[in-house]
């Protein structure tokens, strides 16, 4: 996909709506309602976008909703593409790039992931504050275009330290909240902090997997994210990601992956998530 393909969807977007959005925010599998309660909102089904594609996974509805949420427009992509889906890297990262293209400045990524961990439980929330990208390809491969950014981009600090701080402070101020009124649990139960590893799918992984990624540093897996981080972050916009765990890894319980699963414990857990995605958007 070139700078032109890139340009090409902004302005179609960007005819839809009087707004511009200067935050944008990608929901993971089960967590697209947040999109649901933006007000003064206009969706766009993929297919109309040029040079988008279909997103085919249950949980993902296959739009791009722009709205506002309190006083701050955003565009909210309702179902991302995946590498598994047989789509290449750069169809995956293209909705990255036309968020460069339409000034957004910042990008909160969400997914659903496997814990690695034993204190990171179905329910919770991980702040991704590095990855490990196991997908077999860097989604920047290939002739660089200057205008998206540099052809060597630095991977030191992907997900930006400013942000993760907002979100720290904003889950410790729903957990305190919510700990008054008797409605949850602790903050170190609530929201915890890691590496995300994104491997390419679509098989869950296994248990010898799962025991060598804990090896390499991993405390989540999953399979996005990686590809429109490193996307966002070269074309010089602010990354946050967010992990809702889903399920513990293979070999962490005896219990049998599934993605109906996933979609419940998202179910679950929107409200929460909502409300931290809200909080955060306020202060960006």
């Amino acid at each position: 996909m070139t700078f032109e393909n890139a340009a090409e969807a902004a302005e179609y977007i960007g005819q839809k709506t009087s707004l511009r959005p200067r935050v944008a925010i990608v929901l993971g599998s089960g967590l697209g309602a947040f999109a649901d309660e933006l007000d003064e909102a206009v969706a766009i089904p993929y297919e109309e976008i040029p040079h988008f594609v279909r997103s085919t996974v249950e949980g993902h509805a296959g739009r791009l909703v722009i709205g506002k949420c309190g006083d701050v427009p955003l565009v909210v992509q309702q179902g991302r593409f995946h590498f598994y889906e047989g789509y290449s890297m750069e169809q995956v990262m293209f909705p990255a790039r036309v968020f460069g293209r339409m000034r957004i400045g910042t990008v909160i990524l969400t997914n659903a992931a496997g814990s690695l961990k034993a204190g990171m439980r179905p329910g919770d929330l991980m702040l991704i504050a590095d990855h490990i990208n196991m997908m077999g390809v860097n989604p920047l491969r290939g002739p660089n275009d200057e205008r998206f950014g540099p052809r060597f981009p630095d991977m030191t600090q992907v997900y930006d330290r400013e942000l993760q701080r907002a979100i720290d402070e904003e889950a410790h101020n729903i957990a305190r909240e919510r700990l008054e009124t008797g409605k949850e649990k602790a903050l170190t139960d609530f929201l915890h902090r890691g590496t995300y590893c994104a491997l390419s799918g679509p098989t869950y992984e296994t248990p010898a997997e799962i025991r060598l990624f804990r090896a390499l540093g991993a405390d989540a897996v999953g399979m996005s994210t990686v590809p429109e981080a490193i996307a966002a972050h070269h074309q010089g916009l602010r990354v946050a990601g967010i992990s809702c765990i889903t399920n513990f890894a293979a070999g962490m319980t005896d219990d049998v992956i599934h993605h109906g699963e996933v979609m419940e414990v998202g179910a679950r857990v929107s409200e929460v998530f909502k409300e931290l995605l809200r909080r955060v958007v306020k202060r960006i």
